[in-house]
């Protein structure tokens, strides 16, 4: 055996996780909202209050994300360059760290100006939550609370399973990710159709979530300390399994509290506080969009690091077989 010294799939997401930094999502063409387009497309079909009818929903579309990247990682095998390019382009396609980034200082910059009802505008691209009547601090905490938990969501989770499965990993990752934001919201439409694709979601972003709150540990300009007790004593109470992980984190590196109450048209949340110092100010934003990029640089050297030990090991045990 004479396998290749550049191991594409590390340096794919390495270069994926790049081309995001500098490039951020494109405009237009889009292939995650081209994704939804198809999704809520058959949303409309095949749509019914069942669990088994939102089940095979989320089966066919997070398979079909899947079967098109073994497709396309086998098609490029053969060929270490072709295989490095498709998985960078697989990798920068699903990220959203510079775009949640761009969106979260946009709101900052109309918080500054000021102008609140601008920022309570903007802000709707970043939470679903009703933003008509925020005030300036409960803006700031919900972009806060946005960066933390997307970071996780939009850029740690999905090099996790870049570096694990390649790009079926990433591209059903993000298939299961936009499906919980389409349907799996407990709304009376939604209540069974998407209960599916909410626990795939929260599934898959386990180990995403749990190697975000280390990353936000490591990266903390404060010291892990404060981080990890935040995680250890506040995760537990916000209603996700895994954006309470990284939420409390954020607030223990950040040395500010996060939780609330959130209003969500007619129904309102009293999510639980985390984290032991103030609330959230405007000037809180740019320092929790520094956080981030600190993690996901982390996260893109620890994915690299893993998927080229892994493909090492492979090569050690193909070449005792040969």
């Amino acid at each position: 055996m004479r396998p290749s010294r550049l191991n594409t799939r590390a340096a794919g997401l390495l270069l994926g996780h790049l081309a995001d930094r500098l490039l951020g999502d494109p405009r237009r063409l889009h292939p995650v909202a081209g994704f939804g387009t198809v999704a809520a497309a058959l949303e409309e079909r095949t749509h019914a209050d069942s669990r088994a009818r939102g089940a095979a929903y989320t089966a066919l579309l997070v398979g079909g994300a899947a079967a098109l990247g073994v497709t396309v990682e086998r098609a490029a095998a053969r060929h270490p360059a072709a295989h490095l390019a498709v998985t960078a382009a697989a990798t920068w396609a699903v990220l959203g760290g510079r775009t949640l980034e761009r969106e979260a200082t946009a709101v900052h910059t109309r918080l500054a100006a000021p102008d609140l009802p601008a920022a309570r505008l903007r802000l709707r691209s970043l939470v679903g939550r009703d933003t008509t009547t925020l005030d300036e601090a409960q803006i700031a905490r919900a972009v806060v609370e946005s960066v933390a938990e997307n970071t996780s969501d939009a850029v740690v989770a999905p090099l996790v399973w870049g570096a694990a499965a390649g790009v079926p990993g990433l591209l059903a990752y993000r298939a299961a990710n936009t499906l919980d934001a389409m349907v799996g919201h407990r709304t009376p439409r939604h209540e069974r159709f998407g209960w599916a694709s909410a626990r795939l979601d929260d599934l898959l972003n386990l180990p995403g979530s749990r190697l975000a709150g280390v990353l936000t540990a490591v990266t903390s300009p404060a010291g892990p300390a404060a981080p990890l007790r935040a995680w250890r004593r506040d995760a537990a109470a916000h209603p996700s399994p895994n954006a309470g992980v990284v939420e409390a984190s954020f607030a223990g590196a950040l040395g500010i509290r996060l939780g609330g109450t959130n209003r969500y048209g007619a129904r309102t949340e009293q999510r639980a506080v985390m984290g032991d110092g103030p609330p959230p100010a405007p000037a809180d934003i740019p320092r929790a969009t520094a956080l981030a990029r600190r993690v996901c640089l982390a996260a893109a050297i620890t994915a690299a690091a893993g998927a080229a030990g892994a493909s090492a090991l492979r090569r050690r045990s193909g070449a005792r077989g040969c």
